[in-house]
């Protein structure tokens, strides 16, 4: 197993957690409109642990605090080298597709709404990012996430090919 595949509990770290989007949904009954709020969270530990949730209901906090109840439920680990990616990256989930691209010292995120959320919320202080596609913010969210969780550091790509370090960056 991949040390980014690896789920995390949210008892063992200190979250933070950034709200990406609320939306007010309605449906339309005999009796006339009924309004409910879904809220997309994305929650980290700013040190490598990222998860997202999406929570349902008729009051925008309780729809808030069940996202983040779900988002503490999908933790994972992502590789973080010195505050940025080990390389460039490229996803799609559905309509929306992000690029990665790590970026020197300095740099800053350069990324919007939705990616920003969960790039801050992984302790990835300096990347360029761009979203392409849809800008729906559940589905950026899950490509930026996608995007993450499928960065190999060097360790995991020795560990993978069977030589060591030094032979990955020597040839």
């Amino acid at each position: 197993m991949i040390e980014s595949e690896k789920s995390v509990r949210a008892t063992d770290v200190e979250l933070k957690d950034r709200l990406v989007a609320i939306n007010r949904v309605t449906k339309v009954t005999k009796g006339g409109r009924h309004f409910s709020f879904s809220a997309i969270v994305v929650v980290g530990d700013e040190q490598s642990i990222v998860g997202h949730g999406l929570g349902k209901a008729n009051e925008v906090t309780e729809a808030i605090s069940k996202a983040v109840e779900e988002a503490k439920k999908n933790l994972r680990r992502v590789a973080v080298i010195n505050d940025t990616l080990p390389h460039t990256i490229k996803s799609k989930y559905s309509g929306a597709q992000v690029f990665l691209k790590p970026a020197s010292a300095g740099t800053g995120v350069i990324a919007g709404g939705a990616m920003r959320a969960v790039l801050e919320s992984a302790g990835i202080k300096n990347v360029l990012a761009k979203s392409q596609g849809s800008s729906n913010p559940h589905n950026v969210v899950k490509a930026t996430i996608k995007a993450l969780l499928s960065l190999r550091d060097a360790n995991s790509v020795a560990h993978q090919r069977g030589v060591s370090l030094e032979k990955v960056f020597n040839g």
